[in-house]
């Protein structure tokens, strides 16, 4: 169950909740004001309304706005980090393994809760708190798809990561565009489409100890 679900489910005023439901509900309220409103929009008077619960129980949850911010932020950008670890696990063929990691980050951008935009899109990339985190799941991103490529390939890890934060960066920036086109092409369709795009740069890459190219 999502953040915001779980505050659908548990948003009418006066019920008593255990704490860490309580957190869950109040971090799918304030997701839903954030995305709506960015962070300097909003207002904790408008998170505690919309979670149906007075601000004093907000406080003793969220000591103010910024944490309860970065606290939405560790949790999507976890998030975005296990699914890329999870596609890159999801299979030994490389090829594949390609497509399901830019699959990992259409899915990513496409979740009803708008959470992609607090990790790619949000107002607050000035505060240093927020760009750490994003630099750092960025990073952690590209590390992941780097030892995949340094195993196969035999590259330096310098310039596997180089690799990886290029495929990163595509996959991210292509997947944003095609969200804010309205989906004019069809999931699968971007996803192979950018997918081929990428095997066929990455695949001129022979495995490690073989002379023959992976192929396309």
């Amino acid at each position: 169950m999502s953040a915001i679900e779980q505050t659908e489910a548990a948003r009418p005023r006066g019920t008593r909740l255990p704490r860490r439901a309580r957190r869950n509900q109040l971090l799918g309220a304030a997701q839903e004001v954030f995305v709506a409103q960015g962070y300097h929009a909003a207002a904790m008077d408008d998170i505690a309304e919309r979670a149906g619960v007075s601000k004093p129980v907000l406080y003793q949850h969220f000591p103010g706005k910024l944490d309860l911010y970065l606290a939405l932020l560790d949790q999507h950008c976890e998030a975005l980090l296990q699914a890329v670890r999870a596609a890159l696990a999801s299979t030994t063929d490389n090829k594949q393994r390609v497509r399901a990691t830019m699959d990992a980050y259409f899915g990513y951008v496409e979740d009803d809760g708008g959470a992609f935009r607090l990790v790619f899109e949000s107002d607050l990339t000035n505060e240093p708190a927020v760009r750490e985190r994003v630099d750092r799941v960025t990073a952690q991103c590209a590390e992941a798809i780097c030892d995949v490529i340094a195993e196969d390939t035999g590259l330096s890890r310098d310039e596997s990561m180089l690799l990886a934060s290029g495929l990163g960066g595509l996959a991210q920036v292509v997947a944003r565009s095609w969200l804010h086109s309205d989906r004019s092409v069809p999931r699968d369709t971007a996803v192979q489409l950018l997918a081929s795009l990428a095997w066929r740069g990455i695949a001129g890459f022979p495995l490690y100890g073989s002379e023959q190219a992976q192929g396309d």
